[in-house]
């Protein structure tokens, strides 16, 4: 194509350019919020939808009468995966350009255990609270007020934090790295985790007395 809107931020003629979108100049790095927004309320939207919004579904993984979380996140794990390897074999996205959050090990553990504890306790992880204040649940509001309020004494005494918080940096890793496994191998074996871990998490619903939401 000849044509090019570059008030837009598009910019036609670099179309067939590898992605990531924004850093490959494909997209103007002006709209990385208005994508945010949009892809976070649709985010939002599909938790809601998969009942993620109710406490008693999201606990019912630790107490094994549901596991619709377990579910849906292997789903969109291997779903995007997937697409991704497939999508960079095809020269459309080049894996080495996407960000990677860097893996504190120490503060992950820690910060992993503390998350767990109040996952059990009250039935929410941060994304999943505020997706039940959404639709005006109180236990939620109740999760997301006390999960701020660990925020800011989190930021208040940071300084007492920080040395555990930056901890056995181990960079930017990938699982496959870590494993010592070609990419492709890593991916076919967790969606047969994933198939393995769908068989038996529907036959332990079935000898677990449901629950009514």
């Amino acid at each position: 194509m000849l044509i090019s809107l570059e008030k837009t931020g598009f910019n036609i003629l670099k179309i067939n350019n590898m992605g990531p979108l924004i850093p490959n100049g494909i997209v103007s790095g002006d709209w990385n919020l208005v994508f945010a927004f949009i892809f976070g309320m649709a985010f939002g939207f599909i938790l809601e939808q998969a009942g993620f919004s109710s406490s008693r579904k999201l606990a019912g993984v630790f107490y094994g009468y549901d596991f619709v979380v377990l579910r849906v996140f292997f789903t969109a794990a291997v779903t995007a995966m997937i697409g991704l390897t497939f999508f960079h074999y095809f020269g459309w996205v080049d894996l080495n350009q996407l960000y990677v959050v860097p893996t504190y090990l120490y503060s992950a553990i820690v910060g992993g255990l503390i998350m767990g504890l109040g996952f059990i306790l009250g039935g929410f992880c941060p994304g999943t609270s505020f997706c039940g204040v959404a639709i005006g649940k109180i236990d939620a509001m109740f999760f997301a007020g006390g999960m701020g309020i660990g925020i800011f004494i989190f930021g208040w005494l940071f300084p007492l934090f920080e040395g555990l918080y930056n901890s056995k940096n181990l960079g930017s890793v990938l699982v496959y790295q870590s494993l010592g496994v070609p990419r492709w191998i890593f991916v076919f074996g967790f969606a047969a985790l994933a198939l393995i871990a769908f068989v038996i998490t529907d036959k332990i619903e079935k000898n677990v007395k449901k629950v009514d939401y």
